[in-house]
């Protein structure tokens, strides 16, 4: 620094209140308790370490410009309803000074600073009297800080009272003072404070205490919050409302005494009738297989602090009232499953949007409050049957088969490793020649077997992987059988783009993400790809309508067209159903988190379809009636 500046900077510091505040310090003490020439040496001698502070270690106040306070993530509904905050130890959302109450503003200044708008930083009065105050305490015990070194204080330095600290505080108050306007402090201070409860800035607070924003506080609420700034634990109304009431009588005959209320005013807020809202940090969600499944994804996608810190706007694709019906169907059928002998059982239940690829629905068990983990999207299971139509999706895109190519369901035998595979059909029996159709409808395992073996083990892999069905798989012989690990919403997900005739969004929860200011972050509007032959999906299709109009999906039959499949695994582990309309797609799959047998007989066909038709006949309530396209409206593919 050249010493001209160097001698303009002094120059200011001379002119400026904090020199006019070191300067008449003494004459504030002097006659009182101590002589002059030592109150005057003390303070000399602290304002050379604040001054040496202020130019080597302390922040740099510039930063503030840019600014951006931790600030609670909101998830939200479809419609807009808030389904949840995510936060760390600061719940807050920032909300610009112009939609903070009048009365909220009045209360806080009266209570902390009602110099703000004529002083520099620094009320000189106010600090040379705690400064006093301090002195003959022998230590800091009373503050003499304005809101401006309140917020410095709370941005940058350590909560432990010392004149350095406070010395510190009075130099960076000056120094923001001269890059921001006093609006601009004000509100930086308003969402900056902490109002108790974990809630930090006055929108939480707000509706934390009264229910509302904080754009629509009276003045008796505003008083009883103004109150709290300095010990909010202490005087927070629901802690004691004596405490509370107590604060708000002393905020507002401070209000009163500024002229900044009328005596009627004042008298009709200590009359007022305060109702409290409710302690709302930390809250669980009310639909946390939902919420907890976006947290995820934003965590993945933008990192946890952000997740935590960051104040984003979600709006999920999930209706709160849809949900909410899924879990309670979920939880209806869960116990008509323990009257039929099925102990210990959960439910996982993904429905889709095929046209979009939304996940409308996602329920991860029985009772999100007994275990949150989350079967819809966290759980391998075996989908067994249920995976039979992948197979037959490949051969009908190989060009070679069609829904009516013939299927001998004879005994065959395969060579596995050192030796042989002997696959069975679950009653056991031998059916003879069929074609594909009946085939599955009526779930016959040598068939998809023989299927498979035709097109290659390897191809179905490929149209799994496709399907965003990313579970380990071997090309074995028993594969079209479904001896691998899928969660459900990877099958109501490939079930979806088998129903939207090959087109593909990736499934999600999340429909659009901004900032706290709008900015959008995220937008989720579907860009479907097509991904698979629209005459083999179309095929899969109808031949999956077989399933239930003559199969062992007949418990899933509705009132419109619909199309399936069934699963059951071996030892009946695992229970499927996994159905669409052309509007919506929904797997439901049954279990037990051991991974022990649910019980003996024990099938998708017998106890989950009941299931997807109770629940699917709400969720189409009102909604129209529609056929599935026929494959004859597309090419079929040639043969290869």
């Amino acid at each position: 620094m050249s010493s001209r500046t160097f001698d303009q900077k002094q120059q200011q510091r001379r002119t400026s209140p904090g020199f006019e505040f070191f300067k008449g310090v003494g004459q504030v003490a002097g006659g009182t308790l101590l002589s002059l020439t030592m109150l005057t040496s003390s303070i000399v001698a602290g304002g050379l370490v604040g001054l040496a502070i202020s130019f080597r270690n302390l922040p740099d106040v510039r930063q503030l410009r840019n600014f951006f306070p931790s600030e609670t993530t909101y998830i939200y509904d479809i419609k807009g309803k808030l389904l949840a905050g995510v936060h760390g130890e600061a719940n807050r959302e920032v909300v610009p000074l112009d939609k903070i109450s009048p009365n909220l503003k009045r209360a806080v200044l009266a209570s902390e600073d009602s110099h703000f708008y004529y002083h520099h930083g620094i009320n000189p009065t106010g600090v040379g009297r705690a400064v006093v105050t301090n002195l003959v305490a022998g230590g800091v015990k009373e503050g003499g800080s304005t809101v401006t070194m309140q917020l410095v204080k709370n941005l940058f330095l350590t909560r432990k009272r010392a004149f350095t600290r406070k010395l510190a505080e009075a130099v960076l108050a000056i120094r923001l003072e001269q890059i921001l306007t006093k609006d601009q402090i004000f509100e930086m201070y308003l969402n900056q404070v902490y109002w108790g409860h974990n809630n930090y800035g006055v929108q939480t607070a707000a509706r934390t205490y009264f229910n509302k924003s904080a754009e629509n506080l009276t003045i008796a609420e505003s008083a009883m919050m103004a109150g709290l700034i300095q010990a909010p634990e202490e005087f927070s109304p629901f802690a004691s409302m004596k405490m509370a009431k107590q604060k708000q009588k002393e905020v507002l005959g401070r209000m009163l005494e500024l002229n900044w209320i009328t005596q009627q005013e004042y008298d009709d807020a200590l009359k007022e009738e305060i109702k409290l809202g409710r302690i709302r940090s930390f809250q669980g969600s009310a639909l946390p297989y939902v919420t907890n499944t976006v947290a995820q994804e934003l965590a993945k996608k933008f990192g946890r602090d952000t997740l935590l810190k960051g104040g984003m706007r979600v709006q999920t694709t999930i209706d709160a009232d849809f949900q909410i019906m899924a879990e309670e169907t979920v939880k209806k059928w869960h116990e008509s499953l323990l009257s039929q002998g099925l102990n210990k059982n959960q439910l996982a239940l993904v429905s889709i949007d095929p046209r979009t690829h939304f996940v409308k629905a996602l329920v991860g068990g029985v009772d999100s409050k007994a275990s949150e983990f989350n079967r819809a999207t966290q759980a391998q299971r075996q989908p067994g049957s249920s995976f039979k139509p992948f197979v037959y999706y490949t051969a009908f895109a190989s060009g070679r088969f069609t829904p009516d190519s013939i299927i001998d369901d004879s005994p065959v035998s395969y060579r596995d490793g050192n030796g042989w595979y002997y696959p069975r059909n679950y009653d056991g029996s031998f059916k003879g020649s069929m074609p594909i159709r009946m085939a599955l409808a009526q779930s016959r395992n040598i068939p998809v077997i023989k299927i498979g073996k035709a097109v290659g083990m390897n191809k179905v892999i490929e149209t799994c992987r496709t399907l965003g069905i990313m579970s380990p798989m071997e090309p074995v012989t028993s594969l079209p059988l479904g001896a691998i690990g899928v969660t459900p919403l990877e099958m109501a997900s490939a079930y979806a783009t088998f129903a939207n005739y090959g087109w593909q969004s990736p499934p999600t929860v999340i429909a659009r993400i901004t900032d706290s200011s709008g900015n959008v972050l995220l937008d989720n509007t579907p860009k479907p790809q097509l991904v698979l032959d629209p005459w083999a999906a179309a095929a899969i299709i109808d031949t999956m309508r077989s399933v239930i109009t003559e199969g062992t999906g007949k418990g899933a039959a509705i009132d419109r067209p619909a199309a399936g499949k069934t699963g059951t695994t071996s030892s009946e582990k695992d229970i499927w159903f996994v159905g669409t309309v052309p509007q919506l797609t929904t797997a439901i799959w049954v279990g037990r988190d051991d991974n022990r047998q649910l019980a003996s007989g024990a099938t998708g066909g017998g106890m989950v379809t009941p299931i997807w038709r109770d629940f699917m006949t709400k969720a189409l309530k009102g909604v129209p009636v529609e056929n599935f396209k026929s494959p004859s409206q597309f090419t079929r593919p040639k043969a290869n």
